[in-house]
């Protein structure tokens, strides 16, 4: 008589055991990761947006702002033309768990408006930019020449 080979119950079940152990495990590590991609998104639109500030302050030869407002962090003239519109040039809308601020170090006012400047020139006031979120923090400094982002800290959740 020819007995059938194949799993039992029982190993079946420890199977399924330890691979829901190993997906418990995994759980943290994927969410990590994902909270990085997040965080590191947030910084890469600061920078997008610090970037074409510097791009039309150039190319249109007139001052930029980059305004911190109440639910966004917009992109404007500093003076209208005639043919600008009210609508900002660019803009990076805030989550409420999002936190970004602004510090202007060379400021001449004690507490300076949320605006930062970037010149025809391509040039900028020196700033510091922090951001606090459910994924985590940063703070950059952006350096008054090239606006070019230094990372002072990093810390994904």
């Amino acid at each position: 008589m020819h007995r059938a080979r194949g799993f039992t119950l029982i190993e079946i079940a420890i199977s399924v055991f330890i691979l829901m152990i190993l997906m418990l495990l995994a759980i943290p590590s994927v969410q990590g990761v994902l909270a990085d991609r997040r965080l590191q998104r947030s910084l890469t639109s600061m920078n997008q947006i610090v970037l074409q500030a510097q791009e039309h302050s150039v190319k249109e030869r007139r001052p930029y702002l980059i305004v911190w407002q109440k639910d966004a962090i917009v992109l404007r003239p500093e003076a209208l033309a005639k043919s600008d519109g009210e609508v900002p040039v660019a803009q990076l809308s805030l989550d409420k768990a999002h936190r970004f601020s602004l510090k202007l170090p060379a400021a001449l006012e004690k507490d300076p408006p949320a605006e930062w400047i970037f010149w025809p020139s391509g040039t900028c006031e020196p700033a510091n930019v922090s951001f606090a979120g459910r994924d985590g923090t940063w703070e950059v400094n952006y350096a008054p020449l090239t606006a070019r982002p230094s990372i002072v800290r990093y810390a994904a959740r």
